[in-house]
């Protein structure tokens, strides 16, 4: 019986640890058409908890934005490469536009959440980012 148990218990734990890691996706990275200097993006959110990861390589000395362009509220963090000086300004809304001038080179980490100031919701979500 007490083997029957840790079998169990072992092949649930195996399925919810699998099950996490399938749940989180590798970011996704953005890349512009030759010319294009901005960009609509996609993706759908599960749940209140889940989130999609993006990531953009940019050159020093740009300005990076991102707009929600969307029926649906999300909050769009950015996450800059080190060696750069932006602070994202977490005022009081659903921080669904970010521009980030001049930037540092590097990859910025992109990460689209529901806004939790707002009704909850899942579905599909759009944003414009612009790197000139």
């Amino acid at each position: 019986m007490k083997n029957f148990i840790a079998v169990a218990v072992l092949a649930l734990m195996t399925f919810a640890f699998s099950s996490a890691t399938y749940a989180q996706r590798s970011p996704t990275r953005i890349k512009f058409a030759r010319g294009a200097t901005e960009k609509t993006v996609t993706g759908t959110l599960s749940s209140w908890k889940s989130k999609r990861t993006f990531v953009i390589r940019v050159r020093k000395g740009q300005t990076l934005t991102t707009e929600n362009t969307g029926d649906n509220y999300i909050t769009i963090s950015v996450k800059p490469p080190k060696g750069s000086h932006y602070e994202q300004d977490m005022a009081a809304d659903c921080h669904d536009r970010n521009d980030v001038e001049p930037t540092a080179a590097g990859d910025y980490v992109i990460t689209v959440t529901e806004c939790k100031k707002a009704d909850p919701w899942k579905g599909k979500f759009k944003f414009l980012i612009t790197v000139r």
